[in-house]
C-alpha cells in the first residue's frame, strides 16, 4: 500500500456561520446571562454593552467605507448627518 491510498479523503469544508446564525448565537447568550440572577451575568451583560456599542462604530465605519453615510443611515433609520455624526471616527 502507497502511503497516498491510506489517506484519509478531505472532509467537507466548512462554510463561515451566517449573519442570521451569529446573531442569533449573540441573542441567546445574552437572554440567557439576562435570566440569571447573579452579580456575575449582569457584570458581564454590562461588559457586552460597551462592546456592543464599540462594534456598532466598527461596522457603521466599515459599511460607510464600503458606500457611504446614506448606507449607514438607511439600516440605522437616522439622518446621514445622525449616522456620521454618531459612528464617525473620532481620530484624524
Amino acid at each position: 500500500m502507497t502511503s497516498f491510498e491510506a489517506a484519509e479523503p478531505p472532509g467537507p469544508i466548512e462554510s463561515e456561520p451566517t449573519t442570521e446564525a451569529l446573531a442569533q448565537q449573540a441573542r441567546r447568550a445574552v437572554e440567557a446571562l439576562a435570566r440569571l440572577s447573579d452579580p456575575a451575568a449582569f457584570s458581564e451583560l454590562l461588559r457586552l454593552s460597551a462592546l456592543v456599542g464599540e462594534c456598532l462604530g466598527v461596522s457603521a465605519r466599515s459599511l460607510a467605507d464600503g458606500g457611504s453615510w446614506a448606507n449607514v443611515a438607511e439600516v440605522a433609520g437616522v439622518t446621514r448627518q445622525a449616522a456620521w455624526s454618531r459612528w464617525r471616527s473620532e481620530t484624524p
